[in-house]
């Protein structure tokens, strides 16, 4: 057998048929098709058992327990653009009253917290309050407690929808029920941040506490 045979002999044997090259490119098709179909359908084994929701997503979750006073646990959740949502955490006193929370007042102090309206980018009639400012006042059927903003800032908005429904307190107090709505200045911010607590030192605080 010549040089020439040998080179032909050879090169059949390596030279891939149109057959092998289609296989070839419906596999690659199929790998495409499986590495797309994981991104856009995870393993259901590898989802959390509820999905996070909107707070989770757009909020930083900061928390006040004792704030002022033993068992007057508040929360602040914190907006990437500045705001500040307060209401009352999940330990705070006035749920473990029989009946839990039956009324809330915004007339604390010398004005109406609920009759002032915020207006323009500017917030013209914004009220400016000190961390311990009372906001309002929720009521149990045995005692009522002061519910105070926790930051300092501009008083936005409060939740009215708390003085006909008040139970939304008692059943979403973290979404629905929040308190009201605070612009903190960033200076202000930073330092009322250091007096809070996250989320997973809270819950051990808390832990602490019923172990106690």
């Amino acid at each position: 057998m010549n040089d020439h045979s040998v080179y032909q002999t050879n090169n059949s044997e390596t030279e891939e048929t149109p057959e092998q090259a289609q296989q070839e490119r419906e596999k690659e098709m199929q790998d495409d098709e499986e590495e797309l179909h994981k991104l856009l359908l995870p393993n259901v084994h590898d989802l959390p058992l509820t999905p996070p929701s909107a707070i989770d997503f757009n909020f930083v979750a900061y928390f006040a327990p004792d704030f002022l006073k033993p068992g007057h646990d508040q929360y602040v959740y914190r907006h990437a653009n500045g705001l500040c949502v307060i209401g009352l955490a999940p330990t705070h006193v006035a749920f473990k009253d029989e009946g839990g929370i039956t009324a809330v007042d915004f007339n604390v102090g010398k004005s109406d917290r609920s009759g002032f309206k915020v207006t323009g980018k500017r917030k013209k009639n914004a009220q400016h309050f000190e961390s311990n400012t009372a906001v309002c006042k929720v009521c149990t059927n045995n005692d009522s407690y002061i519910v105070r903003c926790c930051v300092k800032g501009s008083l936005l908005e409060v939740n009215n929808r708390l003085i006909k429904q008040p139970g939304l307190l008692n059943s979403s107090a973290d979404r629905e029920g929040y308190i009201a709505i605070i612009m903190p200045k960033p200076a202000d911010w930073l330092k009322i941040k250091s007096s809070l607590l996250g989320l997973e030192d809270y819950k051990r605080k808390r832990e602490e506490c019923y172990i106690i």
